[in-house]
């Protein structure tokens, strides 16, 4: 393949107006996933559980996997094998040492288990495919109300426990002192976090949904400290990476997480160079005298 049929391959806007017209719901859905990705990813990077969506995500492929062998429906396995890893990792890793033990001994074994049941399918090649690395180009107005109930219900949880989980997450010591449930704020949490991963597969795949829930909170930290503001950045971000990764992918003939994940690299990036311009810098923008 040459470079002007890969550029083909990758941007090719022939009849453009006419499909995105068939994508709205695509469009609706990922601002959902983005906004859900932004919100409970700040959490995520505080917690320091970057490590952990990834082995949710192999047993959400697992889950995903499975369904897809037996006729059943993909989401619906991918949440159970989602939320079966949050709570799994939820009450066995107390300190971060186990956890991360625990993660390692997940990954592989639900990574193993995704591949044998999608060796054991006979069906579309292109379904398989869909599961590592997302496809959101055909959703449907059903598909897409029951992907914004889950949203709801994850978000109206997460803003009723924000403030303890925010102190907890910041300094569970004193958190606990104080009579905070951390155990079981962490708990909830990861069952969110469950959740989370299993709607963000279907953008992203199983192996690139740290695109969705980690990139976008970890630009926004690059650029700002103050709570508000990382939270607004971060759903700005995982929007923006999101929504533009399924307008770019409709243009071309390869998956959307490609998209995705590159605009999000690209966002965090840009926020890097910022940070480090900033640093060099006083908090009111003054040149940090040298020493």
């Amino acid at each position: 393949m040459d470079a002007d049929s890969i550029i083909g391959a990758i941007f090719s806007f022939e009849n453009y107006g006419e499909l995105l017209v068939l994508v709205q719901n695509s469009i609706w859905a990922g601002a959902v996933l983005g906004l859900l990705g932004g919100l409970v990813g700040t959490f995520v990077m505080k917690r320091d559980l970057a490590f952990a969506v990834h082995g949710i995500s192999e047993l959400s492929f697992a889950g995903a996997a499975f369904a897809l062998l037996i006729g059943s429906d993909i989401v619906f396995g991918s949440l159970i094998g989602s939320v079966a890893a949050a709570l799994l990792l939820g009450l066995m890793g107390v300190r971060a040492r186990d956890k991360n033990s625990i993660i390692g001994v997940i990954m592989p074994f639900g990574l193993g288990l995704g591949i044998l049941f999608l060796s054991l399918y006979e069906g579309r090649a292109a379904n398989k495919f869909g599961l590592l690395t997302g496809q959101i180009v055909s959703v449907d107005t059903v598909q897409l109300q029951v992907l914004a109930g889950a949203a709801v219900l994850v978000i109206a949880a997460l803003a009723a426990i924000w403030r303890p989980l925010n102190f907890a997450s910041v300094d569970p010591e004193l958190a606990e002192a104080r009579g905070v449930p951390v155990r079981t704020l962490a708990l909830i949490f990861m069952v969110l976090l469950g959740v989370s991963v299993a709607l963000s597969i279907q953008v992203v795949g199983a192996l690139l949904v740290l695109a969705l829930l980690i990139t976008p909170a970890a630009a926004a930290l690059r650029v700002t400290s103050a709570p508000v503001a990382v939270v607004a950045l971060s759903v700005v971000f995982a929007v923006t990476a999101t929504v533009g990764g399924i307008l770019l992918a409709l243009g071309g003939r390869i998956p959307i997480s490609p998209y995705v994940t590159t605009l999000s690299f690209l966002i965090y990036v840009v926020c890097r160079i910022v940070g480090s311009v900033r640093a060099k810098k006083g908090i009111n923008g003054r040149l940090v005298h040298a020493r």
